[in-house]
């Protein structure tokens, strides 16, 4: 069964994005050294799983930019891979291999989950990935902490009144003072 896993950004005062979904406290920590990493994470995917705002983001930057060396590997996974675009308000999807879900989304992912492939991803998508977490679709979080304060922004959980159990699989440092955190989510019986 393919596995779903949230690969996020945080702050060290856990926001995900500035009050306005500022992205700029995390590029002067971004380095070659997690390039490469990221870039290996997103060659073990082939479907990337983003809602409404975050696929605008995406859209309006990886297939216009000019990349050399591993970023403009990424962007061509970025641009190859299949794109599943989770909107009850787009129309269509511009961006090349994106598609809209809309409707019972939880029992369409699920379906999904079933088929052959690799794993899916999600990237950002905060409300996404709290709707997901919530009906148990998410097997893996990929937490990357930035050694920053921005003190106000978007917090990564809002308003998550559920008790979710995780377990920690392990960490990765960057020399830039990221840690990547790994962690597993755990079923209502307490096992993987």
């Amino acid at each position: 069964m393919r596995k779903i896993i949230v690969s996020m950004n945080v702050t060290l005062d856990g926001f995900m994005a500035g009050l306005n979904g500022e992205l700029d406290w995390h590029f002067p920590l971004w380095t070659e050294e997690m390039s490469i990493y990221i870039c290996h994470q997103l060659g073990k995917m082939d479907t990337i799983l983003l809602g409404r705002r975050s696929y605008e983001h995406m859209a309006g930057y990886w297939p216009v930019k000019t990349f050399t060396g591993v970023a403009q590997e990424y962007a061509e996974m970025m641009n190859s891979h299949t794109k599943i675009v989770f909107s009850e308000t787009l129309n269509n999807t511009t961006w090349q291999n994106s598609r809209l879900l809309k409707g019972n989304i939880s029992e369409q992912v699920a379906d999904m989950k079933q088929l052959p492939g690799k794993d899916m991803i999600i990237y950002g998508s905060g409300s996404i990935v709290q709707s997901f977490v919530r009906q148990g679709l998410i097997d893996e979080l990929q937490i990357w902490v930035h050694p920053v304060f921005i003190q106000q922004g978007v917090p990564m959980f809002r308003k998550m009144e559920e008790h979710i159990a995780l377990q920690f699989v392990r960490t990765r440092t960057f020399r830039s003072g990221v840690v990547l955190l790994y962690y597993k989510i755990m079923n209502d019986e307490g096992t993987v």
